[in-house]
């Protein structure tokens, strides 16, 4: 079996995987392809509870469009450094902002699980949000730590349509 080395992972928590034809992963990709701000790394997510999905979020700003990264102009790595860009706050990421949604309609996510597509892992910022809401399982699409990796030659980003 192959084991995956993360940027991050919280202690005692672990990743679980779907294949891409899961229905929750395939609303988590239709929601970031048709939501995602990001151009480079579209990244969707839904938290479904009982299984309904109650709250859908994708990653980006326009911040990028006017502005320089910062991360990128000091070629910070990824995962890192996300409080010098406005652009790359994790206030734009998929997670928080699904997890948002699904409150913001009055639903209780303790205990619901996370759908991410369009990211190989989750940073710390988002797993503490994901945490902090009770979420009780995080789903990525099997294979992501080569389909979204930027320094995998094998990924799929910027190829929305594989």
């Amino acid at each position: 079996m192959n084991t995956i080395t993360y940027p991050f992972l919280p202690a005692g928590k672990t990743i679980l995987y779907v294949t891409a034809d899961n229905p929750y992963m395939q609303e988590a990709r239709a929601f970031a392809l048709a939501h995602s701000l990001d151009d480079a790394v579209k990244t969707g997510s839904v938290v479904v509870k009982d299984g309904t999905i109650i709250g859908r979020g994708a990653n980006g700003s326009d911040y990028h469009k006017t502005h320089i990264c910062e991360r990128v102009r000091r070629n910070i790595p990824t995962g890192q450094g996300y409080e010098l860009c406005e652009g790359c706050s994790p206030k734009n990421h998929s997670e928080p902002r699904a997890i948002a949604d699904a409150q913001a309609q009055g639903h209780d996510v303790t205990g619901a699980d996370l759908y991410l597509w369009g990211h190989w892992w989750a940073c710390e910022p988002c797993w503490n949000a994901i945490m902090g809401a009770g979420i009780g399982n995080v789903y990525l699409i099997e294979g992501s730590e080569y389909l979204f990796n930027k320094s995998d030659p094998n990924n799929i980003l910027g190829k929305w349509d594989q």
